[in-house]
């Protein structure tokens, strides 16, 4: 295997069948493998915005105490001080419980957790390990095996994990996480504090109170964000995923848009029939906490053994009830994605349905229209020089707008979209015709059979039968199962922290060979 010193992760090229005698090797079922040795690690930009957000939303939130306490609003100081904290010790706990560090003697990061500082100790050892990296020649601590797609077809490629990576996956791995924690159990209710607050008090502190709002809507849009890409990278593990600039500007839009109208409405709510809103913010918490475990009953499961080896069987429920708890949160302001299976290994539901994001998405769409309408008969005297028809036409066409980018999205730039077995266009063909699903996909079928050409063979004449039913590209992101793994006989599979290498949130600008 010939060694590559400038190639890195985000300059794979395309294969010639003169490079192959030296790059490619053969697995024992005789499909070409890709090898590529890096020498290079990805900066960790993740972990750094994730710190970074962190501390500046911790400093505003206590400024914003503080003013609080001067001008004595005790309810208001108190329940920022408690969206500041219950976030900040969960944190703490995940990074604890992620890195392993009660079995290690490291004082120094223990403490450093107890003053609420870790995500600081955090990213220093991950700039550390960084600035290290590449400065003298380690050996590899795994191979890491995945499907590059490349014109509709899986092309197996393997490359080698040093111990520099290894460690920056496990820190990128850990602040993925608790950026979803800030963000759906910190900023997000946070902000719908200061914008109840501020309509309350009919008063904006601009320089502090804003700050907050602005930083809490960043940190939960990086949040939504974090989840979509975890959930295309679970869903179609065993690919090489590549996420365009485009993709992320529209997933931008997409949860910037969701989130934000979601809050604006319950707020609106709040400030007319503000009983009713306890009931309402209870019932929806409630009813996404308790779904997993219906649906985990209802299944007959058993618990996973494998979500932490030195946990007692009290322990993988208390874990369990957090993640449900996290995930109740983020479905309470906006989709998460990804679909909780309490008796798999990974805890993630691997073949979402369509249908269960289409009953979520119109279910949120009509509560949010009530909760408009309501707000709009019931609205108190603060709102008469604010043109009322007009701010619910902009939250509905807001909401509407988040759809869109959401369908733009599955549509046009999703990374595995030539996996998809049906394409949000087959689905609105089939809801406008009234056609039944089976009939248009035997149409589809019957179209693209009459317009392929013949499959032409992948660089060895071993290999001129047809491609496995595994590398078809044309799947459904919910329709159909993931797709099965011809990387079975090329190894094992790998594990956690190798497949988080694969994670594209902290890219800025990465694209997908097509």
């Amino acid at each position: 295997m010939e060694r590559r010193d400038q190639e890195t992760e985000n300059d794979i090229v395309e294969v010639q069948s003169q490079q192959l005698p030296h790059s490619a090797s053969k697995s024992e079922n005789g499909d070409v493998v890709l090898v590529i040795n890096h020498e290079r690690v990805r900066p960790p930009f993740s972990v750094v915005l994730a710190t970074l957000l962190y501390f500046a939303e911790i400093v505003c939130a206590s400024m914003l105490s503080k003013r609080y306490h001067d001008t004595h609003d005790t309810i208001w100081m108190g329940l920022t001080i408690t969206f500041m904290v219950v976030p900040t010790v969960l944190i703490q706990l995940t990074l604890t419980f992620i890195h392993r560090d009660l079995g290690m003697d490291r004082p120094l990061v223990l403490f450093m957790h107890m003053l609420m500082l870790g995500p600081l100790i955090r990213c220093i050892e991950a700039l550390v390990t960084y600035c290290r990296a590449g400065k003298q020649e380690e050996p590899y601590v795994t191979i890491s095996r995945k499907m590059k797609l490349k014109e509709g077809r899986g092309l197996p490629m393997e490359w080698e994990i040093g111990h520099s990576e290894r460690r920056l996956a496990v820190h990128r791995n850990a602040f993925k996480r608790t950026a979803i924690i800030q963000a759906f159990l910190g900023s997000t209710p946070q902000l719908t504090l200061q914008l109840y607050a501020s309509i309350q008090e009919k008063y904006f502190l601009v320089d502090i109170r804003l700050a907050v709002m602005a930083i809490a809507l960043v940190s939960m849009t990086y949040g939504a964000l974090v989840c979509s890409v975890l959930a295309i990278n679970i869903k179609y593990d065993e690919y090489k995923v590549r996420v365009k600039l485009c993709a992320y500007v529209c997933m931008v839009l997409w949860r910037g848009l969701e989130i934000s109208t979601r809050i604006v409405a319950l707020v609106l709510f709040s400030t007319a029939l503000t009983v009713w809103v306890i009931p309402l913010g209870l019932a929806n918490l409630l009813f996404f906490f308790f779904l997993p475990w219906v649906e985990f009953w209802a299944r007959k499961g058993s618990l996973p053994e494998n979500v932490e080896k030195n946990l007692s069987k009290l322990g993988t429920v208390v874990v369990l009830c957090m993640v449900t708890l996290l995930y109740a949160c983020i479905n309470v302001f906006c989709w998460s994605a990804v679909q909780l299976n309490l008796a798999d290994h990974d805890l993630i539901e691997k073949q979402p349905r369509w249908n269960r994001v289409a009953l979520y998405y119109l279910a949120r769409f009509a509560e949010n229209v009530l909760l408009i309408v309501l707000w709009y008969l019931f609205k108190t005297d603060f709102y008469e020089y604010v043109c009322a028809p007009l701010l619910v036409v902009q939250l509905v066409v807001g909401y509407g707008l988040a759809i869109f980018f959401m369908l733009l999205f599955y549509q046009f730039f999703h990374p595995c979209r030539r996996l998809f077995h049906h394409n949000v266009e087959d689905y609105l063909r089939c809801v406008c015709c009234h056609r039944q699903p089976k009939e248009a996909e035997e149409e589809s079928a019957r179209g693209k059979k009459s317009k392929e050409p013949s499959p032409e063979p992948l660089l060895e004449s071993s290999q001129e039968q047809e491609p496995p039913a595994e590398l078809v590209v044309d799947m459904s992101p919910d329709d159909a199962p993931p797709p099965t793994s011809s990387n079975d006989q090329l190894g094992e599979r790998e594990t956690d922290i190798v497949d988080d290498l694969s994670d594209t949130a902290d890219h800025n600008s990465v694209t997908v060979e097509s």
